[in-house]
């Protein structure tokens, strides 16, 4: 195995600091690149006006639900491979990292047909009556198009488990890139509208894809090294893989699911303006998100490796140095957005047909920034349960923090209050903070209740 193998192994098993902020850092640059194309996108169909940027609001929190399945999935493979590593057993290592390949490629198939066929009437039931076909045109080609973010999702979760952070990042940046390019020529040189945006993100990530599959099928350079030749099916490897991947998926359909019940009570309250208000803002706010998902994704491959090698000090300095870094990188990105609100709001408002959009994004984001202030302490407290497979913890926090919490307290100020609008932001600002506080009380609990599994 190469030198530079050996270093990034010895790194994720014995420097979990230092191993932390050099997974962290590629994956919030990947990360922000990611939403900074999220951000584009909008902007681009922003120009279109306000029924254009509704209907991708309508979409985007199935297709989030998606993507959230791909990470949940990948976050299972992470972890196990990880254990594994920490464990010294490479050759289960490996034989983990081609199941999850398969995995991938199955549930791509079944989601995929699940979802299409259902399309129109999840969007019917959001509320999106009003913008329906425009709504569908981006909906099938977005949904249809998902084989570029699970296989892409997997590949870097694989990489990622063994330090191969770079190759992990890069392609995610890639595909932003390109997406970036191809965004306003489709949309308006090709006159696509919202279906030209949506096939210019899946072109993206289609693109995205060859330098991964180069890299771990022909390349073969890696720790791991993958041939589905030797393939031999292993059910307790799937089990180990859903018993994290499920629960860590689930959570991200209970966001979407909140998402799109806040679409629906924005309906309610004021109209289709309100949800393209919402979604606009929800795409600044997925930027101040991004540096905690990196830090995240870091804690959970360094814990992974610490449970595998019963190592208590590294699974607490996981949990503790990388809330540190969420706290500050949440902090600086909350007062950001709250003082430039205004300029940031532009962005999404900048045409005559988009102008209304304005101060509703203003009064949103000034909430909404609130929301990801605390949130490193649910996070990194969901991260670290995952790492050690625990995954159904994880989603029990999330269930709390965001079905529980977030819809209680969003539902009793817009309309047991009366607030409106801006109760259903503080509802969800209040819930995310209290869960996210309960989330890390508990985890500390419990790695101190556990300290003698370490000690065996």
């Amino acid at each position: 195995m190469p030198k530079e193998k050996n270093k990034e192994i010895d790194l994720i098993l014995n420097h979990p600091k230092k191993a932390i902020n050099k997974l962290a850092i590629p994956i919030i640059i990947s990360n922000l690149f990611m939403m900074l194309n999220n951000i584009i996108d909008g902007i681009w169909v922003a120009g279109l006006g306000p029924n254009p940027l509704a209907a991708v609001g309508f979409v985007t929190p199935l297709f989030l639900a998606l993507v959230g399945f791909a990470n949940g999935l990948g976050a299972g493979s992470n972890s196990l491979i990880a254990r594994y590593i920490g464990a010294k057993d490479h050759k289960n290592a490996e034989n983990s990292a081609i199941h999850s390949l398969m995995l991938s490629i199955i549930v791509t198939i079944v989601t995929t047909i699940i979802v299409m066929l259902l399309l129109r009437q999840l969007l019917l039931f959001m509320g999106a009556n009003d913008v329906i076909d425009l709504s569908l045109q981006y909906g099938y080609i977005i949904i249809g198009g998902s084989f570029s973010v699970f296989i892409p999702a997997m590949i870097s979760a694989i990489f990622r488990s063994e330090g191969e952070v770079k190759r992990a990042s890069r392609p995610l940046m890639l595909t932003a890139i390109i997406n970036m390019v191809l965004d306003p020529i489709f949309i308006y040189v090709l006159n696509g509208g919202v279906a030209g945006a949506a096939l210019a993100t899946v072109l993206a990530g289609a693109i995205s894809l060859i330098p991964m599959l180069y890299w771990m099928f022909i390349k073969r350079d890696s720790y791991l090294k993958i041939n589905l030749k030797e393939y031999k099916r292993n059910l307790m490897i799937y089990k180990d893989i859903l018993v994290v991947g499920i629960p860590a998926s689930l959570e991200q359909f209970i966001i979407s699911f909140v998402s799109i019940l806040m679409n629906y009570w924005l309906t309610i309250l004021s109209g289709t303006v309100a949800v393209a208000a919402y979604t606009a803002t929800w795409r600044l706010v997925s930027i101040g998100i991004s540096p905690l998902i990196g830090i995240g994704v870091a804690a959970l491959t360094v814990g992974g490796a610490a449970y595998g090698a019963r190592n208590f000090e590294n699974m607490k300095t996981a949990l503790n140095y990388g809330v540190k870094l969420g706290l500050i990188s949440s902090a600086i990105i909350c007062v950001f957005f709250f003082i430039c609100a205004e300029p940031l709001s532009f962005i999404f408002s900048y045409s005559t047909d988009s102008a209304i959009l304005a101060t509703r994004i203003v009064e949103c984001l000034r909430i909404l920034c609130f929301f990801i202030l605390f949130m490193p302490l649910g996070v990194l407290a969901g991260n670290i349960f995952q790492s050690m497979g625990k995954g159904t913890f994880s989603l029990l926090i999330t269930i709390l923090r965001s079905f529980i919490l977030e819809i209680v307290f969003a539902g009793l100020f817009a309309f047991v209050f009366g607030i409106g609008d801006t109760g259903i932001y503080w509802g969800l600002v209040t819930g995310m903070s209290v869960g996210s506080i309960i989330g890390y009380l508990y985890i500390n609990y419990y790695l101190n209740k556990r300290r003698s599994y370490f000690k065996e």
